[in-house]
């Protein structure tokens, strides 16, 4: 009797329809995992934030539900936007004032923005920890306000914001993976922004929304691909990112993505639908892209719908993209559709649309030869910045 040995075929890994071993050699193996893991960080995201709840609630109440109080989310960079897609709403929601403010504000102005006299919950978010305006700011507050609790929204454990010395403060440490190795902030991002939303909202609030809100940013990742790869691929040199609301905070994020990336190679721009009008629309040449974040507000989305089909008309813009979770019936071809949050408030959009512009910049830094793993070599800027000089505030 004679057996017949079959080889098994064996299938190279891939990430974002691209084989490992390819991406390694472009600088691209990190950029790409950290895209792609997405839903899956959130999912756990959401896991442990609902495990630690109980205990975030006894250290945050006595500030967030106080009219009397001030809430404020900061960080730099990416982690400032963070702040910015959430301040809205959040505003909308906790009884204390909420305000974005980075740190990149507060430790060159201090007294502008810390009140010694009003009761703050610093929210501080930092991918690594490690950044100086980030330590500086945690420092500040501390000397200034009277009364200061402190929660860090972190990925690293061994961070300068987590061993920071101060008397109230708690951190909320986040899966180990989302410490994005790659030099731009895409999971890291995603996961501290819910985090903190999970945290700061009533416990369960996010329970029934999880799930869509992951399904909708996975296929983003995969049935949206194509479609960003092509748009990506078109090699257009300017890009402006629209967004109303929460959804500027996202605009704004897209942008510096999209900047760093490409290493500058491509010129970007952010601002609301209407805003955009005002003077920023001659920034359209015939060779730029423009991208509508749409709101999932019926009323929001008839000013953003109003800005898209002028834009369309006056065929100025080489494309114009709208990003949706409710597709028009007289649909453009130009049109990406985020599924399953045609109900959903615009906060949960973040994720799907994020990851669309997460897409489009990788593809479009591959597309001119940079590495987006590091794609500044030379070191003009870094991970985590570097060359700050910190001040000592007068009395």
């Amino acid at each position: 009797m004679t057996t017949t040995m079959h080889a098994m075929t064996m299938i190279p890994p891939e990430a974002l329809g691209i084989p490992e071993s390819t991406l390694e050699a472009n600088g691209a193996l990190w950029t790409a995992r950290e895209i792609a893991q997405q839903p899956e960080m959130l999912d756990r995201t959401h896991a442990l934030v609902a495990g630690l709840h109980a205990q975030l609630r006894a250290f945050i109440a006595p500030l967030v539900d106080d009219p009397d109080a001030r809430v404020i989310l900061t960080g730099a960079g990416t982690s400032a936007y963070i702040g910015q897609c959430l301040a809205p709403l959040l505003d909308r929601t906790l009884a204390a004032r909420v305000d974005a403010v980075p740190t990149t504000d507060t430790v060159c102005a201090p007294h502008l923005y810390l009140d010694p006299d009003q009761p703050l919950l610093l929210v501080s978010f930092g991918r690594s920890g490690n950044s100086p305006e980030s330590i500086a700011a945690v420092d500040l507050a501390e000397s200034l306000v009277k009364d200061v609790r402190h929660l860090v929204v972190t990925c690293n454990p061994r961070g300068a914001l987590v061993t920071a010395k101060v008397a109230q403060a708690m951190t909320l440490l986040l899966p180990e993976e989302t410490h994005d190795t790659s030099f731009a902030m895409t999971s890291s991002f995603s996961c501290m922004l819910y985090a903190t939303l999970a945290a700061l909202l009533p416990a369960g609030a996010l329970e029934g929304r999880i799930n869509a809100i992951a399904e909708a940013t996975r296929y983003v990742i995969t049935h949206g691909l194509p479609q960003l790869r092509t748009l990506a691929e078109a090699g257009h040199d300017r890009v402006v990112y629209l967004g109303s609301g929460g959804l500027q905070g996202l605009a704004r994020e897209a942008t510096l993505k999209l900047g760093e990336l490409t290493n500058g190679a491509v010129v970007t721009c952010f601002d609301s639908p209407l805003g955009f009008r005002h003077g920023p629309k001659t920034f359209v040449t015939p060779n730029t892209l423009v991208v509508v974040f749409v709101s999932g507000d019926a009323h929001t989305r008839r000013y953003d719908h109003d800005l898209i089909d002028e834009l369309r008309r006056d065929g100025l813009a080489a494309c114009v993209l709208e990003v949706t979770a409710h597709p028009r019936d007289t649909q453009s071809p130009d049109t990406l559709v985020v599924p399953g949050l045609r109900n959903a408030p615009d906060i949960d959009l973040v994720w799907p649309y994020v990851a669309a512009a997460q897409l489009y910049a990788f593809f479009q830094s591959l597309a001119r030869g940079v590495t987006p793993d590091n794609p500044n070599p030379a070191g003009v800027v870094n991970r985590v910045v570097q060359g700050v000089q910190l001040y000592v505030l007068d009395a």
